[in-house]
């Protein structure tokens, strides 16, 4: 039996990711060759939500993509059960990386795996000037050497709690983020 602690709700994602967007441009001086791409799949949604702010505060069409970590990750708790094999979706990134300022978005910061299976998966397409990351939680327990440059919200856990991010656009539910406690 879990207990669901909300952490977020809609309106704190909301200013969490606006204040994430204006930080975006005051560390990148503005949005020339900024590029946001999201890892697969709730940080595509996160980072759609980023580049509509950025694009409308300063009335620009910042380029989005996405990028699939299947192929890159080096654990097997993402494989298909039944085919031992990973589940594909490919990455869809429509514009060269080359001298581009990456921002990758993903949900939750943990261990650092997906952030690592991300960049391996962004320098066999092309090579960015730089990629920063931002997360809407990041939990700790690092296993790598990974931190996020902006972070909506830092959510101390145990190990043995989750994190859960519902957005409305995957989960056909309220926007919020929970800390599951066992």
């Amino acid at each position: 039996m879990t207990n669901q602690v909300v952490v977020m709700d809609g309106a704190a994602i909301t200013r969490a990711l606006t204040r994430v967007s204006y930080e975006i441009l005051e560390r990148n001086k503005g949005v020339q060759n900024l590029a946001i791409i999201g890892i697969k799949t709730r940080g595509i949604y996160l980072a759609k939500r980023i580049k509509d702010r950025i694009d409308s505060i300063e009335g620009t069409d910042v380029p989005i993509g996405s990028v699939d970590i299947a192929l890159y990750r080096d654990d097997l708790s993402f494989k298909n059960e039944t085919t031992k094999e990973p589940s594909v979706n490919g990455s869809e990134i429509p514009f060269s990386l080359e001298g581009k300022r990456v921002v990758l978005v993903d949900d939750v910061l943990y261990t650092g795996r997906t952030v690592r299976a991300a960049m391996d998966a962004l320098m066999d397409i092309g090579r960015p000037d730089q990629i920063s990351l931002a997360v809407l939680a990041d939990r700790g327990h690092r296993e790598l050497p990974i931190r996020a440059d902006f972070v909506g919200k830092n959510v101390p856990t145990s190990k043995g709690e989750r994190i859960e991010v519902h957005l409305e656009e995957v989960d056909g539910t309220e926007d919020a983020v929970f800390i599951l406690k066992p």
